[in-house]
């Protein structure tokens, strides 16, 4: 290098030096604070799993459809409560977080189950808006859900809650799993804070997938048995923990708020497909005991030769994290298996008596 190159190239690294400097000193001056961007480092959530009785076709839809991101997603066949793959088994073992608006789902069925509210009853929320069952589930209305939490009370939200699985282990000899937590106390700030936010609970994903697949199989809670090789699978014999005592609709009625958030909700991002129907909910909000942003989506499928629950939990200390990312996860693990036929297999059609949603975007909120 010659000196004149040289002297050229110390003089820019002193007047970069210099005007870095000078920024800061700017900055500084100003009150200022520099902004420091962290971006969440990619991991591998699969990382130490037992796969030796997972589904191999459902487990590399579920990896791929999780990526780099930490969570976990649970998959289950709601007709028996078996297993097919748990991707990220630490987090979905672990003692449970606050699953955010999905706790809706237990308001809903408990609100319908004591006659608090119809459907179609509708419940005026601000001046200008009202919400029915359908529309609150489907746009996941606080206001709402915190109004049927002021109607139920919360013993009775509590027994709901315990009935259909939360605060207990939802499987059978699962090695390493532990249960969750119910609410002791109503919170300070209202009933809405635990029936519209899930104040006071700690779910875990195996709990909502548990869960999810009594609300998929008309009602009986089976427990998840996650077996450890391919013979235990196929001679696996459903276990019943016990029938949930619901009202005779109440199924029925939450499953068109559920496919509503699919088709035009919260949890649209699943990209929703009139013939292969899914039907979900979501959850958003901070876990502040985790110091996680949390994303739930739990959900099922009603068409075809397989049908599945698949529960989705993201948990991340960085924003950006939420119930519609968790939809878009598993949305692709879905169309991932359709891509592969594996829901027509038999070449079985679309479920008959599936409810229709007559309303493509509904305005919904104004009456």
């Amino acid at each position: 290098m010659s000196r004149l190159t040289l002297g050229l190239v110390v003089v820019a690294a002193f007047a970069l030096n210099a005007g870095v400097a000078s920024a800061a000193s700017a900055s500084a001056a100003s009150g200022k604070k520099q902004v420091v961007r962290h971006r969440a480092q990619p991991i591998d959530p699969a990382a130490g799993d037992d796969i030796e009785g997972d589904d191999p076709t459902v487990r590399r839809a579920a990896v791929e459809a999780l990526g780099a991101r930490r969570g976990s997603v649970v998959v289950v066949d709601p007709s028996n409560g078996r297993v097919l793959s748990i991707v990220g088994q630490k987090l979905a073992f672990e003692t449970g977080f606050i699953p955010c608006s999905t706790i809706k789902l237990v308001t809903a069925l408990a609100a319908l189950t004591e006659h608090v509210v119809e459907r179609d009853t509708f419940i005026r929320i601000g001046r200008y808006s009202s919400y029915n069952m359908t529309t609150a589930l489907a746009r996941s209305n606080n206001e709402y859900f915190g109004a049927l939490g002021g109607r139920l009370g919360f013993e009775r939200v509590v027994h709901y809650a315990r009935m259909m699985g939360l605060g207990e282990k939802a499987g059978l000899d699962i090695s390493g799993e532990q249960p969750g937590d119910v609410a002791a106390e109503q919170p300070k700030g209202g009933m809405i804070l635990m029936t519209a936010y899930g104040e006071g609970f700690q779910m875990t994903p195996l709990e909502l997938a548990a869960l999810l697949s009594a609300i998929a199989n008309g009602g009986t809670l089976y427990y998840l048995q996650y077996p450890h090789s391919p013979e235990g699978a196929s001679h696996l014999t459903p276990q019943v923990k016990r029938q949930l005592e619901l009202a005779p609709n109440g199924i029925d009625d939450i499953k068109m708020g559920m496919r509503g958030s699919v088709e035009y909700g919260t949890g649209r991002n699943a990209a929703y497909d009139p013939n292969e129907p899914i039907l979900g909910k979501t959850g958003t909000c901070t876990d502040y005991r985790a110091h996680d942003f949390m994303g739930w989506f739990g959900s099922f499928n009603e068409v075809g030769f397989h049908k599945l629950v698949v529960v989705v939990m993201l948990a991340s200390p960085y924003r950006g994290v939420n119930g519609g990312l968790a939809s878009a996860v598993a949305g692709n693990l879905y169309r991932n298996l359709s891509g592969q036929r594996y829901f027509t297999a038999d070449g079985a059609s679309r479920q008959p008596g599936m409810p229709e949603i007559l309303i493509t975007s509904p305005s919904c909120c104004s009456r």
